[in-house]
């Protein structure tokens, strides 16, 4: 362990490249060259860097050298930094400015920057990696896969590292990881990059108890939550979505005042705008493989109501599509949420269609 100049939560781990104690610390100097960025989520650059707001964005560079920059922006965030691999760092709200990773033996290194915490109620900036003297940059890495993740909670990593469920809003911010949620878990099975485009107690038509703000829907369009600007990347084609959308729409009664009276009517408008939002990521990547999974939560009214969707777009036609419904979860995450044994069954499942796809991946 290092000490952390103001910060919380340093953690060490040392491997052969690493010539002395690793330390991240933060340092008042000016930055060399800034190096090629690979990043990983949507991302809007500004002067100060690369404005996020949607889970799990993260950011790789390769260089070859002693050590490294990194500059931190405006907005309260956690992030752990890892170089060749292994963790570095736990950044927890760190004041912005740059960071200096020291105590690496000559050679090549890699460097990723997870975003672990959601940030739902403010975007965040990432202002890149720099060279420090001595240091030369290398091409920044890729990779040919693509997968995207798409959802609430259960996708985010609420609260899944979290060793109670009964947890504070502060807890739950600081102990949700999605770094270690299933998204992260299962494109790193397969090799992929990846985005998150989940919101924590969104649905399809209906939001947690009846809570008034975007659905997932309707705030995917765009790059932010401000919706000020359309997310759109020629580079991004992922031939895989998953998509877990429910929890929220059957987990809570409806209340007077909604737009649907009954349950039935309820379940007719999800199914309708769930399909036709399946629809839509169709019409953009029409050879992606989408796959489409539950909980039993609800008494298995997410369960079955997914199904259905599932089912009418198979009628339809549509032949890459899947359900894969996910039992015997612990949910002993904050507020009986998945942990990361969980995470970690809920991509088993979701490999089973997966590995019995493998020309998803090349196909064109």
């Amino acid at each position: 362990m290092t000490r952390f100049l103001g910060l919380l939560g340093a953690m060490l781990l040392s491997t052969s490249a690493i010539s002395a104690p690793l330390t991240v610390t933060p340092v008042t100097m000016t930055a060399g060259a800034p190096l090629p960025i690979h990043i990983g989520g949507r991302v809007e650059r500004t002067a100060g860097g690369y404005r996020r707001q949607w889970p799990g964005t993260y950011f790789e560079a390769s260089f070859r050298g002693r050590g490294v920059l990194l500059r931190v922006g405006e907005g309260d965030v956690i992030l752990r930094v890892s170089v060749d691999a292994a963790t570095a760092a736990t950044l927890v709200k760190p004041k912005p400015g740059l960071y200096r990773v020291e105590g690496l033996a000559t050679g090549r290194h890699s460097i990723r920057v997870d975003v672990a915490s959601e940030s739902q109620a403010a975007s965040t900036v990432f202002g890149g990696f720099y060279a420090t003297a001595g240091t030369r940059a290398l091409p920044s890495p890729a990779r040919a896969r693509q997968i995207e993740f798409i959802g609430d909670s259960h996708t985010v990593g609420y609260g899944n590292i979290s060793t109670k469920r009964d947890c504070t809003q502060d807890e739950v911010w600081a102990t949700t990881d999605a770094s270690q949620a299933m998204p992260a878990l299962t494109a790193r099975r397969y090799g992929a990059d990846y985005q998150v485009n989940a919101i924590s107690g969104r649905g399809i038509v209906r939001n947690y108890n009846g809570m008034p703000a975007d659905t997932v829907p309707a705030a995917y369009p765009f790059t932010l939550f401000d919706k000020a600007k359309r997310y759109a990347d020629p580079a991004w084609h992922p031939r895989l979505f998953v998509i877990a959308l429910g929890t929220n729409d059957f987990t809570t009664p409806l209340h007077p005042g909604e737009p649907w009276k009954t349950r039935d009517a309820l379940h007719a408008d999800y199914e309708q705008r769930y399909v036709a939002f399946v629809k839509r990521l169709w019409a953009r990547d029409p050879n992606a493989h989408i796959v489409l999974w539950a909980t039993d939560m609800a008494d298995g009214e997410i369960t079955s109501e997914v199904g259905k969707v599932a089912a009418r777009l198979k009628a339809e036609g549509q032949r890459n599509v899947a359900f894969v419904p996910v039992t015997g979860l612990a949910f002993t995450g904050c507020h009986s949420h998945p942990s990361t044994a969980d995470d970690s069954r809920i991509t088993a499942a979701l490999s089973t269609y997966i590995d019995a796809h493998p020309e998803m991946w090349t196909r064109k």
